[in-house]
């Protein structure tokens, strides 16, 4: 079970609905949701990729994803 990719599949879903939980109840920006939870799904494609056994590039294709994804949360965050 903890090998499977449909763990990761399901800690996915959760995070989604993390963010609608954020977005709806908390009133935090779009943006902001996004910004926050956006670079750690890419790590979760990436770790999903791996254990599916998925073809070699989908992985550093997922982990340059999270490393985008946070370097512009990052510019956005220090912009301000």
């Amino acid at each position: 079970m903890l090998t499977s990719p449909h763990l990761i599949d399901a800690i996915l879903l959760l995070t989604v609905v993390e963010g609608i939980v954020l977005r709806r109840w908390r009133q935090v920006s779009a943006r902001v949701v996004w910004g926050m939870l956006l670079p750690g799904m890419f790590l979760l494609l990436a770790l999903r990729a791996a254990l599916a056994g998925a073809a070699w590039p989908w992985v550093p294709t997922a982990l340059t994803g999270a490393l985008v994804a946070h370097g512009c949360e990052l510019w956005t965050r220090f912009r301000r």
